[in-house]
């Protein structure tokens, strides 16, 4: 079990690096994808404060199909192109939208989003879905934040096969 008012004596940077270091002890100790999806998912909820949605989504049948995450229950189904999650992953470009009430196309799973985050899962030259971080708050996610969400991204590569979940 691990201790996390740890967190709360952190800066912004220390945490985000702790976010890692918790990411890479998960990883290294536990073969099962959605385990760690499910508890990759629970680590960035915990350590990124003012988020009401964390969680991903895969590609499978031509459209991006819910996967673990930490929050309310979201949109099962995202067409490729559509919202900000349908962009990223479209675009292939991680998107950080400052108000999503402006994103042309937004969809509004949580009506309390405000603002979102998205991480495109890339690995090999193939796209497999999005890291999607949802906050209330308008204006929330910082370049530092979308830094080390990258590197989240590219930790989760290094020991998942994202093939597993195109069953």
């Amino acid at each position: 079990m691990q201790k996390f008012d740890v967190l709360e004596k952190m800066n912004e940077q220390q945490r985000l690096k702790y976010m890692l270091v918790m990411l890479e002890g998960q990883l290294s100790s536990e073969t099962d994808i959605l385990a760690n999806l499910s508890n990759a998912s629970a680590i960035v909820k915990v350590v990124i404060k003012e988020l009401n949605w964390a969680g991903f989504y895969f590609f499978r049948n031509d459209e991006l199909v819910l996967g673990p995450f930490q929050g309310l229950p979201a949109c099962n189904r995202i067409k490729p192109s559509n919202g900000v999650c349908g962009t990223a992953f479209s675009e292939r470009k991680v998107q950080r939208i400052y108000n999503v009430h402006d994103f042309p196309g937004h969809i509004a799973c949580d009506a309390a989003s405000n603002s979102e985050l998205v991480i495109p899962i890339i690995k090999s030259g193939v796209i497999y879905g999005v890291l999607d971080l949802d906050s209330p708050l308008i204006g929330k996610f910082t370049e530092l934040e979308e830094e080390y969400l990258i590197l989240f991204v590219e930790k989760l590569n290094q020991y998942l096969d994202w093939e597993k979940l195109t069953v």
